[in-house]
């Protein structure tokens, strides 16, 4: 996946400043998924949103338009993922996708779960087997129109 010059910028600043997305989350007042999305250009900032993570990462503040300017979302490549985490998520899908769908539409009838009106939260479970990722995705259900 090609980065983004704003997004190697933005990822060499919170490196060099150490600090982490959720430390960004208390500063911008966004959650830190979405805040990364916004690095990776995935999400939209306002200009205080913008202005706040550009000036934490001191940054110069011209780089915050960037920011608030509609993304290209959805930017993978149309490939099979290399990189072992995002394919696990792909995976995941090609495993999971078909049962996942037929029990929402058991449970909500024939729609689909909202990324637009969405959220996504990861959370370490602590686990004396390895730790565990937990992730929670939350969406709202949008049934198909009929007409």
């Amino acid at each position: 996946m090609a980065i983004s010059e704003i997004t190697e910028k933005l990822l060499s600043a919170k490196k060099a400043k150490g600090i982490t997305f959720a430390e960004l989350e208390k500063i911008v007042g966004r959650d830190e998924v979405w805040i990364a999305a916004v690095f990776y250009r995935q999400a939209t900032a306002s200009e205080d949103e913008a202005q706040k993570i550009v000036s934490v990462l001191g940054l110069d503040s011209s780089l915050a338009q960037s920011l608030t300017e509609s993304s290209l979302k959805g930017s993978l490549d149309p490939v099979i993922p290399v990189d072992p985490l995002i394919y696990r998520f792909y995976e995941i899908m090609q495993v999971y996708g078909m049962p996942l769908k037929a029990i929402i539409h058991e449970k909500f009838g024939d729609g689909i779960m909202s990324a637009i009106d969405f959220t996504l939260d990861v959370e370490k479970e602590e686990d004396p087997k390895g730790d565990r990722v937990k992730v929670i995705m939350s969406g709202k259900f949008l049934a198909y129109k009929k007409w």
